[in-house]
């Protein structure tokens, strides 16, 4: 039996939270947050409001990193520094590409730790069998591939929680907040990039550092083309869309459905991702599946889950297109 414990208890850890509870394999035994006013918010556990103290008195298998995105990386390194053996991590990976880099060396340096990423539209019903067909060579090789994500965030979201408009805190808006699992999607299809040319931009007058808008051109090294374009100056939260383009055929993922578009423009359905119940269904319902995969691999002691090195890729694209956007240049991609 894990035993497991979850740093930060805001939004998403009300996610993670009920997907370890109903792991038969996993015991929850303590949370953390510095709000000491949710302490007994999740009954029967041990509340810690200072996460020091928690990883010198519990005896922890795995560690939840729920809190935001600037305390990703020095909790994260301090889990494993304590002797955690095991630490699961929201996204994003880090601030920026140093970050992210830092986190990888951390992960390369203690070879017996297992970092895991929650990049868990990867484990998406739609998206593992738009994996299947592509890597099956059907439809012959990807040609091209786009990402849109138009959602609507007002301003009171950035006046409650004031970190998520601040570069030193965020690392970004709506690439590094909303699009970066549609980025992650983008590079997992298209392959090793040779360059990104983008621009970011303030729509809206929220008086805020982040961007709120965002696009981009990829050059894919196979030939493929890629756009991706983000926003939270929509209406309201549009579906995500994922559309790739092969030799012999085309697909969509939309409104949670990964259709085929034949040549008259008509679609097939081909499969429905699971829901997420309540008003956060956007989020998608593979949190469960990712978190549970993991834990199968801390038992079984495999490494089939998303390490920091496979989430670094996301992270440097934001970067390139930020600096694409401030040196109006083509930015040339690593590796």
């Amino acid at each position: 039996m894990l035993k497991v414990a979850v740093i930060g208890l805001g939004d998403i850890s009300k996610i993670h939270i009920p997907a370890i509870q109903a792991n038969p394999n996993v015991e929850l035994v303590a949370v953390c947050d510095l709000d000491e006013s949710l302490k007994g918010t999740v009954p029967g556990v041990n509340f810690y409001s200072d996460y020091h103290v928690m990883l010198e008195k519990e005896n922890l298998d795995v560690v939840h990193n729920c809190l935001p995105h600037y305390l990703h990386y020095p909790v994260t390194r301090d889990c494993v520094e304590a002797g955690v053996k095991n630490v699961f991590q929201e996204k994003p990976l880090g601030l920026n590409t140093e970050e992210g880099k830092a986190l990888v060396k951390l992960e390369e340096d203690h070879s017996d730790v297992k970092i895991g990423v929650c990049l868990q539209n990867r484990y998406n019903e739609s998206f593992e069998m738009l994996q299947e067909i592509v890597k099956s060579g059907e439809y012959g090789q990807v040609t091209g591939v786009k990402g849109l994500v138009a959602w609507y965030r007002p301003k009171a979201y950035y006046d409650v929680k004031p970190w998520r408009g601040k570069m030193e805190f965020a690392g970004g808006g709506s690439m590094i907040n909303q699009a970066l699992h549609t980025l992650d999607l983008i590079q997992l299809m298209g392959g090793k990039m040779e360059s990104i040319r983008g621009s970011v931009d303030q729509l809206l007058d929220y008086g805020i550092e982040v961007e709120d808008t965002a696009s981009a051109h990829i050059l894919f090294r196979n030939g493929a083309r890629g756009l991706f374009f983000s926003t939270n100056a929509n209406a309201e939260n549009s579906s995500v869309e994922l559309e790739v383009y092969l030799e012999k055929g085309k697909f969509i993922i939309k409104d949670s459905i990964l259709s085929k578009i034949n040549e008259e423009g008509k679609k097939e359905e081909l499969v429905e991702d699971a829901k997420l119940p309540g008003s956060k269904f956007y989020y998608g319902a593979s949190h469960a599946k990712t978190i549970n995969q993991f834990y199968n691999c801390i038992l079984q002691d495999s490494d089939d889950y998303v390490h920091a090195q496979d989430a670094l890729v996301s992270i440097q694209m934001i970067d390139a297109i930020r600096l694409s956007s401030e040196t109006k240049q083509t930015i040339k991609m690593e590796g």
